[in-house]
């Protein structure tokens, strides 16, 4: 009889097979409990790193291998989810771009070149520099801390393991221990994880405290195709209350920057919405405070 290759009956795993899913899934839920144990210490680098962001510093991610990639993943998010200016983000991955795709391990060892592009990239104490090393103990990673430290920036290190260099280095401490791994050596499966929950945390949290949304909503999203621009008018006329129509005229107006088109839609012109956004540090929650605030006055003053 035919049979299609649609309908061809899967052979049953190996026993050893179901139980060693069931164990790195089990890791993973490990990961992640590992990483929540990290709030306070996560609280902690966001606390310190909105004021120095705030002044005009970058947030530099450094790492090699699965950790700097990890570190790359997260950090390209931030541009169009929250409009983080790319002139102040920096990556640096050991070995490059190209490590991005293909493995540069030799890479990792090459202390001195960790030191020469901290240097090269001009570190101030404005800057937010966070290292990334699943054993703590990566050569680039750590002269890489080490150094921006030195230069008064803020130094985070994240890592897997307790009693290590990295740990050493950093102004803040961030260890996500999740022990050997389903496949030893292997990072990119519960270490990899940890990371990138913490990262995804820490990134979201300096993005909440730097004003880059309200009440949950995404107010400096880039808007970069249609169904980008329809998440637009829905943040527009939640936060605006305001018709979708409206919603899309200000976004029209504002020649699709989010935030300038939420203070249109909210009743201001072009000219005003962007002064009140830049007397709020372009935080649309504390533009909408000051243009409230203004209104009282001139009706008191009425």
């Amino acid at each position: 009889m035919n049979m299609s290759a649609n309908h061809i009956p899967s052979a049953p795993l190996a026993p050893d097979i179901d139980a060693g899913v069931e164990e790195m899934l089990s890791g993973q839920v490990a990961a992640a409990q590992a990483a929540a144990k990290l709030a306070p210490q996560i609280a902690e680098a966001i606390s310190a790193a909105v004021p120095r962001l705030k002044r005009g510093g970058r947030i530099i991610l450094v790492g090699a291998g699965t950790s700097g990639r990890i570190a790359v993943q997260d950090g390209v998010e931030l541009a169009p989810t929250y409009g983080w200016p790319m002139d102040r983000l920096t990556f640096l991955l050991a070995g490059g771009r190209k490590a991005l795709v293909e493995s540069s391990e030799a890479a990792e060892d090459d202390a001195a070149l960790a030191i020469q592009e901290i240097s090269d990239c001009a570190v101030t104490p404005d800057d937010v520099v966070i290292g990334v090393a699943a054993s703590g103990r990566t050569p680039y990673t750590c002269a890489a801390i080490e150094h921006a430290r030195k230069k008064g920036a803020l130094a985070i290190g994240l890592a897997n393991q307790a009693d290590t260099p990295l740990l050493d280095l950093a102004d803040i401490v961030l260890c996500a221990e999740t022990g050997p791994e389903f496949i030893s050596g292997s990072t990119r499966m519960k270490a990899g994880t940890a990371q990138k929950i913490v990262l995804n945390t820490l990134s979201t949290g300096i993005m909440i405290g730097l004003g880059r949304t309200h009440n949950g909503l995404m107010t400096h999203m880039s808007v970069s195709n249609d169904k980008l621009r329809r998440r637009a008018v829905d943040i527009i006329s939640s936060i605006a209350g305001t018709s979708a129509e409206n919603s899309e005229g200000a976004l029209e107006e504002a020649e699709n920057d989010l935030p300038v088109a939420i203070l249109i839609a909210a009743g201001h012109d072009r000219e005003e919405a962007s002064r009140l956004l830049g007397e709020a540090e372009y935080s649309v929650a504390r533009a909408l405070s000051l243009s409230s605030r203004h209104s009282e006055v001139i009706s008191n003053g009425a």
